[in-house]
């Protein structure tokens, strides 16, 4: 019999290692083997993508993983076992996982397992950078709550568990010394925060464990066929400094290969994740002037579609329906919304797929008789339907 030890089996050890670390902090779930293991080196991300048969957009999340689950539900894209059942759909979440609940690392590791599980079946789910992501790669934790500074404490003590196993073995794979340059004081944060605070620097830092894993392979602008994503919107002066470039040079800035990512793209309230130009309630507010610049010099595209202003009665749309925006506050910690998202068929028809029974009714009156009429399927997006809040975030 074969004498198996840590020598003659390092990689299985260290994968069986992180594998257990991943476990332990996703919730338990098991990621299923990455097609581009190294970040740096994936050539599939991209910026534009060609129009599919059926496009999902999805809002703010929050860190509410529940409200996650059951927006993914509503647009039939995980079964009951929250695997990917969404076929060739591509889904587009516009950013804002992070701050305000304190499921942020599980809702990370959520989408990257149903990124590599659609990929199986031809779809596609693409994440994009909010200004909360951008915030807290710049250490701006002002929206961190407790329950997110305890599950991030929690995410450094299992990466210390696996370091002990791995000290265990020779050949038990890479240390991550996760916390190295962290500061032990800060004189402004309450001693029992500190540990939390203290890991969710050193996981979300420029080229930190989790922004270099994960948020590292965001975008922060989207061209889906005829439709393209932003978190906050964009202005021609975006548009003529490069999509490409922009989702470049913000990249490179989360990996540590940039000291710095100009502000007119991520920082001030004309960046493209902070702008609310094309968000106002109601349309005389909205800049569609701007928004019809912006547009035409995209090729092809016919509309904007955004999240991070608030819309308390759900998604919508105004400047001729090409301003789309689908921050419906879902998160318990942002507004308790009802669940709901976008849908954009290859035929371009658009319908909300909402799971408020109020807006259902609403809906009915517009339905056609041929149309599935299904509770929590709504037909149409509405001009000028909501009343914005907004969120100093």
């Amino acid at each position: 019999m074969t004498n198996i030890d840590c020598e003659t089996l390092p990689s299985l050890v260290s994968s069986f290692i992180d594998t257990f670390v991943d476990f332990s902090v996703s919730g338990g779930l098991f990621l299923p083997p990455d097609p581009h293991p190294d970040p740096l080196n994936n050539t599939t991300t991209k910026t534009v993508y060609p129009q599919p048969k059926r496009l999902i957009a999805i809002g703010d999340l929050h860190g509410d993983l529940i409200k996650a689950k059951q927006a993914l539900r509503l647009a039939s894209l995980i079964d009951s076992n929250d695997r990917w059942s969404g076929g060739t759909t591509t889904v587009v979440q516009v950013g804002d996982i992070f701050d305000r609940g304190g499921d942020e690392i599980k809702l990370l590791y959520l989408f990257e397992k149903l990124k590599r599980e659609a990929a199986k079946s031809g779809g596609r789910v693409i994440t994009m950078n909010g200004n909360h992501e951008i915030m807290n790669v710049d250490g701006d934790f002002r929206f961190a709550t407790l329950e997110g500074l305890r599950e991030f404490e929690n995410w450094g003590f299992w990466i210390s568990v696996g370091n002990v196993m791995k000290r265990m073995c020779s050949g038990g794979g890479v240390v991550i010394d996760y916390d190295v340059g962290v500061p032990y004081e800060f004189p402004s944060v309450k001693p029992e925060l500190i540990n939390g605070v203290r890991a969710r620097i050193a996981a979300l830092r420029p080229n930190g464990v989790i922004s270099g894993r994960f948020l590292a392979r965001n975008e922060t602008v989207v061209v889906v066929g005829d439709s393209v994503f932003a978190h906050g919107g964009l202005l021609k002066k975006h548009v003529v400094y490069g999509l490409e470039r922009v989702n470049e040079e913000v990249r490179d800035w989360i990996r540590g290969l940039r000291k710095k990512v100009g502000n007119e793209l991520v920082r001030g309230r004309n960046s493209i994740v902070w702008l609310r130009s094309f968000s106002h309630e109601l349309a005389k507010d909205c800049d569609c002037s701007a928004l019809e610049h912006v547009l035409e010099t995209i090729p092809g595209v016919k509309r904007m579609i955004m999240g991070h202003t608030i819309q308390d009665r759900g998604i919508n749309a105004v400047c001729g329906d090409r301003a789309m925006r689908i921050d419906v506050g879902m998160s318990v910690g942002c507004g308790d919304g009802f669940p709901e998202v976008l849908e954009i068929m290859e035929n371009s028809e658009v319908r909300v797929l909402t799971s408020n029974p109020k807006y259902m009714r609403e809906y009915e009156g517009l339905v056609d008789g041929n149309v599935d009429k299904r509770p929590g399927l709504g037909l149409l997006i509405p001009e000028q339907r909501p009343t914005q809040i907004e969120v100093n975030a």
